[in-house]
């Protein structure tokens, strides 16, 4: 098919119809494809309302077309937007963000505010798979769309420290030692690192145990000085109920985790705990949640090891922050004017309905499923003064903005922050009153 590109949709794809009229014609997602090309593509399924394409030949490029960095690009699932230059990709985000809340029937929204940091080099956090191809150990991700191995060479989204720890890998699998042999069991190896790269934690998976982690763990530090600690873990037996089944920790090595410096602040993040993955970005997006904001009584919920709730401090008698799983939280968040609770925030909130607390602030940082109907309902009955909600899917913000709208509260202001630059994932945060 020859098809005229017209937008970015989510997800990564472009959109265009098969006929000249886009009332008429299905609507048809193409990958690696920018608006305003005129592209030959080849169909490969379709659906009751669309039909998916794979790119075949771009015959009229945008000017925005450019080269990608990683020799993976389009094989490695990981990024979707490599063929399009920053400033194209920027463009991408905002208008599909501003669609997505429209469509959703929300009007009257403030401008978007843009921010935007490295474009390159910027995760602190990979997992990668390890397997064997051509007799060789390699590291890799997943090819695009499938369960295949990808082996890889590069990433250059990762800070430099997370590709040498994982080059590190297939040179000790090589190594004729007993920490050789026992890095040929490893499966999965998760790196993290803090924020100037001087110190790196290691979660490695396996299928089978066996003697030799306290070696590679020796062997890894002679190659690797800034690793502090790591962990290995039984991956789960395959079966119909291994997604729902978590690693088994098997044994540590060094620190648990390792302190992190954000906007003046030190978190405390143990090994295999979240926290946002953008380095140069990390300050900003704080700043706009929790600076300058002021009162008596503030909420954090899903505040994961309080990224938000420390900053609030400055600017609130007290602060409490919810996280359902909340040990590294009451670990760190502690002392005057400040309270850790360990509890989801639907079992938080509906004790608080009853209580008839109301705090001046809350702040909300859920994950990728959103807050959900209940959630706003009660939300909705607590009347908050002012509601910061920060999302890393539009889809289900503009779901819960409409729930929100609908019981009261109106738009103040709305951020996209590019978290995740290359790809066709972007972090939004959104300001509302009551």
């Amino acid at each position: 098919m020859k098809l005229q590109i017209e937008k970015a949709v989510y997800g990564g794809s472009c959109l265009a119809h098969q006929s000249e009229d886009a009332e008429a014609g299905k609507a048809v997602f193409v990958p690696f494809t920018l608006p305003g090309e005129i592209v030959q593509a080849h169909l490969m399924g379709e659906k009751s309302g669309f039909a998916e394409a794979s790119l075949q030949q771009v015959l009229t490029a945008s000017e925005d077309r450019v080269q990608a960095r990683c020799t993976h690009f389009g094989e490695c699932g990981g990024c979707q937007y490599q063929h399009a230059n920053y400033s194209a990709q920027i463009k991408m985000k905002t208008a599909i963000l501003q669609e997505t809340l429209e469509r959703a029937g929300l009007s009257e929204l403030p401008e978007i505010q843009i921010h935007t940091g490295q474009p390159w080099e910027y995760r602190n956090r990979v997992r990668m798979r390890v397997a064997i191809v051509d007799s060789v150990f390699r590291v890799g991700y997943n090819r695009r769309s499938s369960n295949e191995f990808l082996p890889i060479q590069e990433c250059p989204i990762s800070a430099p420290l997370l590709w040498r720890a994982a080059a590190a890998i297939p040179q000790i699998a090589s190594e004729d030692s007993l920490a050789g042999r026992w890095t040929q069991r490893v499966t999965e190896v998760e790196f993290f690192i803090n924020e100037d790269e001087k110190k790196l934690q290691a979660s490695l998976f396996l299928k089978k145990d066996q003697a030799g982690f306290k070696e590679f763990c020796d062997r890894m530090k002679d190659l690797i000085p800034e690793l502090i600690g790591a962990g290995v873990f039984l991956l789960p037996s395959s079966g119909t109920q291994r997604r729902a089944q978590k690693p088994r920790s098997l044994s540590t090595w060094g620190a648990e985790g390792l302190s992190y410096r954000a906007a003046d602040e030190s978190y405390w993040i143990s090994r295999g705990g979240f926290f946002q993955v953008n380095r140069s970005l990390m300050d900003e997006l704080i700043h706009i949640v929790s600076s300058e904001r002021q009162g008596t009584l503030a909420w954090d919920l899903y505040a994961g090891v309080g990224l938000f709730s420390r900053v609030l401090t400055r600017g609130f008698k007290l602060v409490v922050a919810v996280e359902v799983a909340g040990e590294d939280l009451a670990r760190s968040f502690k002392g005057p004017g400040r309270h850790a609770v360990e509890a989801t925030t639907l079992d938080f909130l509906r004790s608080a309905v009853i209580q008839r607390e109301r705090p001046d602030l809350i702040v909300m940082d859920p994950p990728r499923a959103g807050i959900g109907a209940e959630v706003c309902v009660l939300l909705g009955r607590i009347a908050a003064p002012r509601i910061v909600y920060v999302s890393c899917d539009p889809v289900t913000l503009a779901r819960d903005l409409k729930m929100l709208i609908d019981v009261g509260y109106t738009f103040e202001e709305l951020h996209m922050v590019d978290m995740f630059p290359q790809t066709f994932h972007l972090e939004t945060v959104v300001v509302l009153r009551k």
